[in-house]
């Protein structure tokens, strides 16, 4: 079996959504003190690449820990959008060659490259996906939907006002889907048909999770 390991390392003081907890990390027991060592981690649910679930978005949405495990391991597809640049729109017509035979319980993964940003001020101004898209996906069957940047939505920054606009949430979520962001290294998923794996913590009642996405070729 071949993997890639498609998420960032979790470690103190790395990029998160503008305003979320900072992730920290210290030590609560060590071998010269106690003979064993235990980390004390703080962090949000959406820290790195991480899972939203329904509840994020959808007050009263099903939570993490509700989750259908079956459907976060399953078959992949990766549509390559390449030359993409600040806040650029990603719409329909410029990904419906590669998703016309996409089928029911496939997880449809965007491949960008923007993470290779990850850490600096230009990761913010990544590049979205149009509503439409995550609306010809639900027609489709399809109920994952994934992206290697902070957000498929816009990400707000200092100049934005208002309340967050999350198109692409509110479909995707709203249709009891889930959506995965923060992924990295698609560039490394050189084969056809990958086998996803992207399984949260059972952290119960709550609205995301870190996970450790993983493509496998069987």
């Amino acid at each position: 079996m071949r993997l890639v390991d498609l998420s960032h390392p979790v470690e103190a003081g790395m990029q998160v959504f503008p305003g979320d907890p900072p992730v920290d990390s210290r030590l609560a027991a060590s071998f010269p003190l106690d003979g064993f060592q235990v980390t004390e981690l703080h962090l949000g649910t959406h820290s790195g690449t991480h899972l939203d679930a329904p509840l994020h978005t959808v007050e009263g949405g099903p939570p993490v820990d509700e989750l259908d495990l079956s459907r976060l391991v399953g078959p992949a597809r990766i549509v390559h959008v390449p030359d993409l640049g600040d806040h650029d729109v990603i719409r329909w017509a410029h990904v419906r060659a590669q998703l016309e035979d996409v089928g029911a319980g496939t997880i449809v993964l965007f491949r960008t490259d923007w993470s290779q940003h990850f850490g600096t001020p230009r990761y913010l101004a990544h590049p979205v996906l149009h509503a439409e898209i995550a609306e010809r996906l639900l027609e489709s069957g399809v109920r994952v939907l994934g992206v290697d940047t902070l957000n498929p939505d816009r990400t707000p920054d200092a100049s934005s006002t208002g309340p967050l606009e999350l198109p692409v949430h509110a479909a995707v979520l709203g249709a009891g889907g889930v959506i995965i962001e923060n992924l990295t290294n698609l560039h490394a998923v050189t084969w056809r048909d990958p086998v996803l794996s992207a399984l949260p913590l059972r952290l119960s009642g709550l609205d995301g999770s870190p996970v450790r996405a993983v493509a496998m070729q069987l």
